[in-house]
């Protein structure tokens, strides 16, 4: 398959301009972008965009990035990253992206090969040499397949498909309103896989529509304390399983042995189509969202962000979270947070009796770094991330700060 020779951020060009006159006319889900809103200059951003299309310096490459990398199955961006650079999240400059088309890359797919340009000092990355035209060789195995849909993933997409779904963050009182199971065909306690329940809502909310109905199962929608101010930033429901909707809510009137007619709520009728946790009567109904497959790259924040980790997603009994585990942070669509910034994970130094001092003085440890993570899904005040590297467990009110910031 070939394409045209020019460098990657031309590729990018007509499909930025695309992108945002699709966000102009309301049809981007992502049009609004934390980014706009945060205090960089006309000028401050002018002189990045230019900056960024120069590529990286070439002491900046790994020790060992290769003049050419043929790309494979199962490789992701990340993984690509960590063959070229020494900071992995300056991925989109080594690319020469700016930062429009950081929301709109590039894609990458298995069999393509990548150069290593080198000139006056920098480095970047392009799909063909200079006057060549560019080749991806596809496997047999791939050749019925649509080409976007092999194109690389950030991270391994397995890690986080469930979460695109699972965590939700709710303001106070909405867990009050949404819609309730309310019992099932068969009396027991304990509700699975298959089986028929009932579900009410207060607005008569629960009706079928054209399309099939899906909602989520949830519980316990339990407070997400900021570990640095005690605030609430919202309410994380417990995700239980999938139900799908059969019939619609309704009012019915029958007569009884007397003649005498009674109009009752008959509720809705929903089939469990998948659990992760026993469901039971009580438990709350939320809509299921329309995913957006969102191509996002890893990149730092545009200015210095910093915050800490509020709770290891799937557990409160796990106290450390660990490698492809998911964290969530106190820093959300408010604070400028998108989809992609990675932040560098930092284990906070202990306050300790200096034993060596005759006073017994009390110190602070320095914090010391221990890894990196990802953000892949953001909520106006806390976003959730995987943590792509770490040396040590990395445990509720760590710290985080941009990769780039040096303390």
């Amino acid at each position: 398959m070939r394409a045209s020779t020019t460098p990657l951020f031309h590729h990018l060009r007509s499909s930025a301009i695309a992108a945002a006159c699709m966000a102009c006319a309301g049809m981007s889900a992502w049009a609004a972008t934390p980014a706009a809103q945060l205090p960089v200059t006309a000028q401050q951003r002018s002189t990045a965009q230019q900056v960024a299309a120069q590529g990286i310096p070439e002491a900046d490459l790994a020790a060992n990035a290769p003049d050419t990398y043929v790309v494979k199955r199962g490789d992701t961006l990340w993984d690509i990253s960590r063959i070229y650079l020494q900071q992995p999240w300056r991925w989109p400059a080594l690319w020469g992206m700016n930062l429009q088309t950081i929301a709109n890359p590039h894609l990458i797919y298995p069999g393509q090969t990548l150069y290593l340009e080198r000139r006056n000092g920098m480095a970047r990355l392009v799909t063909s040499r200079s006057g060549e035209d560019e080749v991806i060789r596809i496997s047999p195995r791939v050749r019925s397949e649509s080409l976007s849909g092999t194109a690389l993933p950030a991270v391994n997409q397995r890690l986080i498909e469930a979460f695109l779904v699972e965590p939700e963050v709710l303001a106070e009182g909405e867990s009050d309103k949404a819609p309730r199971l309310v019992g099932a065909a068969q009396e027991r306690a304990l509700l699975s896989l298959g089986d028929r329940v009932y579900g009410r809502s207060t607005d008569q909310s629960l009706e079928m529509g054209q399309e099939r109905q899906y909602y989520r199962v949830f519980r316990n929608a339990l407070p997400m304390v900021d570990p640095e101010t005690n605030a609430i930033l919202g309410y994380e429901a417990q995700y239980l399983g999938k139900v799908q909707l059969v019939a619609s809510e309704r009012q019915e009137t029958t007569l009884d042995a007397k003649g005498n007619a009674h109009t009752d709520p008959v509720p809705a009728s929903l089939d469990i189509t998948s659990v992760k946790e026993e469901i039971r009567a009580g438990d709350k109904l939320l809509p299921m969202p329309r995913i957006n497959v969102t191509s996002y790259v890893p990149h730092a924040p545009d200015e210095h962000l910093q915050g800490s980790v509020v709770s290891i997603y799937g557990s409160n009994s796990v106290v450390y979270a660990s490698r492809n585990n998911v964290i969530a942070i106190n820093r959300g669509q408010a604070d400028g947070v998108e989809l992609g910034h990675v932040f560098r994970l930092m284990t906070r130094g202990a306050r300790i009796k200096d034993k060596t001092d005759s006073d017994q003085t009390v110190i602070k440890l320095p914090n010391e770094a221990n890894g990196l993570a990802m953000v892949f899904r953001t909520f106006n005040k806390v976003s959730y991330a995987l943590i792509l590297e770490a040396k040590e467990g990395v445990k509720v009110g760590d710290a985080l700060i941009s990769p780039d910031y040096r303390q």
